[in-house]
C-alpha cells in the first residue's frame, strides 16, 4: 500500500512537471497536450510492471559444437532455458561460425543472459566434436561461472551409418 502512494505521487509530479514545461512552450495545442500527458503516464506505468527474475544459482549448460556451428543454451536445474546463442546468430558467416573464437563470443553472450538471473554455478554437458569445445568450456569459467562438472554427450555409434568420406585436398 505504501509502495502504490508513492508511485501516485511521482506520477502526479511527473505529470505536473510536464503541465508547466508545455504553459512555457505555449506553442501546443489542448489536445496535443492531453495526449503527450496521457503517453507519459503510461510510460511510466510500463516501467514499473517489470517483473523481479527468480534468482537461480546452479544451472545447466549444453554446449553443442558441430564442424559447422556452435551452440550452447544455459538452463535451469527443471531444464527451463535461461539463455541461448549460437555462432550464426552473432553474425558469423559461413566456416567462420565454426572457429574457436566465434565459440568464445556465443559464450559471453550466453553467459550475460545468465548472470541475470544470478546463476553462478553450471554442469556441462559437451555433445559434437566441432573446434569449438574446448575453447567454449574455458570461456566459460572465464566468465565467472564455477564448472561443477563436464559430461562429453558426443554420440558415438556402433558401427551404424556410414561415415563421410574422408576430403581429398
Amino acid at each position: 500500500m505504501p509502495e502504490e502512494k508513492e508511485s501516485k505521487e511521482k506520477i502526479e509530479k511527473e505529470e505536473k512537471l510536464l503541465a508547466e514545461t508545455e504553459k512555457k512552450s505555449g506553442a501546443l495545442d489542448d489536445g496535443k497536450k492531453e495526449n503527450e500527458e496521457k503517453s507519459a503516464v503510461k510510460e511510466i506505468k510500463k516501467k514499473k510492471s517489470k517483473k523481479n527474475k527468480a534468482q537461480i544459482l546452479k544451472g545447466r549448460a549444453n554446449i553443442q559444437c558441430t564442424y559447422n556451428n556452435t551452440l550452447i543454451n544455459i538452463s535451469d536445474l527443471n531444464g527451463n532455458i535461461l539463455g541461448w546463442s549460437s555462432s550464426g546468430l552473432l553474425g558469423f558467416k559461413g566456416a567462420k561460425k565454426a572457429t574457436p573464437y566465434a565459440a568464445t563470443q556465443v559464450v559471453a553472450n550466453v553467459s550475460e543472459k545468465a548472470k541475470k538471473y544470478g546463476v553462478r554455478e553450471l554442469e556441462v554437458s559437451v555433445k559434437g566434436v566441432g573446434s569449438g569445445r574446448e575453447a567454449s568450456i574455458r570461456a566459460l569459467s572465464a566468465n565467472g561461472f564455477e564448472l561443477v562438472s563436464i559430461k562429453d554427450n558426443t554420440p558415438i555409434p556402433h558401427n551404424g551409418c556410414r561415415p563421410k568420406k574422408p576430403r581429398r585436398v
